[in-house]
């Protein structure tokens, strides 16, 4: 029985426990106070796990953290966080960022004031601990199929949609193709089942940028990306002469292997 009026967010953690009482916080500071808090630890070897079960022991109302078994990723995780969901609406939350106090007030007024959207994001303002608040990164307020071509239209992480959605889309894709690209295949999907999304036009998630990020990214997950883009393109009947798009990836692939080499240079000769 879904609770009327009711958030079900979800968040999947890993080693983020220098991050996670900031954007565990700022939830707690929100307006709208009828949520519950569901996280799923994969597995951490920090001391993630022992700082969320000390909150869900501080607000039992508030909160239910759950740990998976072995390590089995984000989507995997989210999954499991879905089992639990019983609200109205369901938002994102990840447990690297913070939100503004009134993001859940001003998604979920907006889906009550739009019947005929499913779905809500909102500009990403990012932050950087040393250097303080970055760029502010809008997307497009009414995203159609169309605009998947070249990248996702809905910032994952901070978007608010009912748990309905979740349930009909069967949630996230487990496979080793999506462990990076989970958000693109559910927004194929989610356009495939006739449903409409927006993005509001005010920053109302705060989103930590790591500037050495580009390190970790394996030239493998650009060619799952591929596939996750082929399997949308089919899904949605795009046209075939807009297939040359699937291989975007390879070109953000050459210039992300050449910022590493780079990064690799430039500390070799600082030493």
């Amino acid at each position: 029985m879904m609770k009327q009026g009711h958030i079900s967010v979800i968040m999947a953690t890993y080693n983020c426990a220098d991050t996670l009482r900031q954007s565990v916080d700022s939830v707690l500071a929100q307006t709208y106070t009828d949520y519950k808090f569901i996280i799923c630890d994969d597995c951490s070897t920090d001391d993630t796990y022992s700082i969320l079960k000390q909150y869900e022991a501080d607000y039992p109302d508030k909160f239910l953290i759950i740990k998976n078994e072995k390590n089995s990723k984000l989507p995997f995780s989210l999954n499991h966080c879905l089992k639990y969901a019983d609200g109205e609406y369901c938002a994102r939350m990840d447990g690297d960022d913070y939100i503004a106090p009134d993001r859940f007030e001003k998604q979920v007024e907006f889906l009550k004031n739009n019947p005929d959207i499913q779905l809500v994001g909102c500009a990403l303002q990012t932050f950087d601990d040393k250097k303080g608040m970055g760029r502010i990164i809008y997307c497009r307020e009414y995203p159609e199929k169309l605009h998947l071509l070249d990248a996702p239209c809905f910032p994952h992480a901070a978007i608010m949609t009912y748990t309905s959605v979740y349930n009909a889309l069967g949630g996230y894709t487990v496979s080793k193709r999506t462990v990076r690209s989970q958000d693109y295949d559910l927004w194929f999907r989610f356009f495939a089942k006739g449903f409409k999304g927006a993005n509001l036009q005010e920053p109302l998630y705060f989103m930590r940028e790591d500037e050495f990020s580009f390190l970790r990214r394996k030239p493998r997950l650009y060619l799952w990306l591929m596939v996750t883009k082929w399997k949308g393109y089919r899904l949605l009947k795009f046209p075939l002469k807009y297939y040359w798009h699937i291989l975007l990836p390879l070109v953000a692939l050459f210039r992300n292997e050449t910022r590493k080499l780079k990064a690799k240079t430039s500390l070799k000769s600082k030493k």
